[in-house]
């Protein structure tokens, strides 16, 4: 058997960080945002949550102002964690509406700086679902 390709590679460390479990962690951020929150599925995919954010945007928040009010209920640990998770690619940002994924990045910039919030828009520009 011939060694791996280092697109292979690259191929598997997606299927992996795609396949994400939402930790203790998560589900704790997430009830903290939206804690009308019950379950773990998606509505449109029956797919469990992956991430944060989408299921945010797309399924609790009424509007991008309610995100954005949702967003500043998180503790600046919480918020660095995201962060984190997003910029390690951890955190899909794809499917967040533009509209929603600016409001988010205002806030980081007021509360993390210029220079975290554009490497959290430079995730979302790149991400799967950027407009």
């Amino acid at each position: 058997m011939g060694s791996i390709t280092k697109t292979q590679v690259t191929i598997l460390s997606l299927v992996i960080i795609m396949a994400r479990l939402l930790s203790e962690m998560d589900i704790s951020i997430l009830k903290t945002v939206a804690p009308e929150c019950e379950g773990y599925l998606c509505s449109g995919s029956g797919m469990a949550y992956r991430s944060i954010l989408p299921p945010l945007a797309n399924h609790y928040a009424k509007d991008a102002q309610d995100f954005l009010r949702r967003i500043k209920l998180l503790s600046r640990y919480d918020l660095e964690y995201l962060v984190r998770l997003i910029l390690s690619g951890e955190e899909s940002l794809g499917c967040v509406p533009f509209d929603y994924i600016e409001l988010f990045i205002e806030n980081v910039s007021e509360r993390m700086g210029e220079k975290i919030a554009a490497q959290v828009r430079n995730s979302y520009n790149n991400s799967e679902c950027s407009n």
